[in-house]
């Protein structure tokens, strides 16, 4: 019985919503702006500023479209991570 205790705990902490982070632009920096542009649907000059700031760029994101963010970002790119 204690071992079915412990295999549940993990379930319900599993995250569900991660913020997607950017670390570091890279070398393509206009490429990465597109994509930030793509999935926040900021402006030019709003997406360029978020990619210079870096950090969190959307937050509490389903798994699957964080995943699909940082892919996006990391094809750019750039390095990007889900936390």
């Amino acid at each position: 019985a204690p071992a079915a205790g412990a295999a549940a705990a993990p379930a319900a902490e599993e995250k569900t919503e991660f913020n997607v982070v950017l670390k570091d632009v890279g070398a393509k920096k206009i490429d990465v702006i597109k994509v930030v542009r793509g999935f926040t649907g900021l402006g030019l000059v709003e997406a360029k500023a978020a990619v210079e700031k870096g950090g969190v760029l959307k937050e509490n994101v389903a798994k699957e479209e964080a995943e699909k963010i940082v892919a996006e970002l990391k094809a750019a790119g750039a390095t990007a991570a889900m936390e």
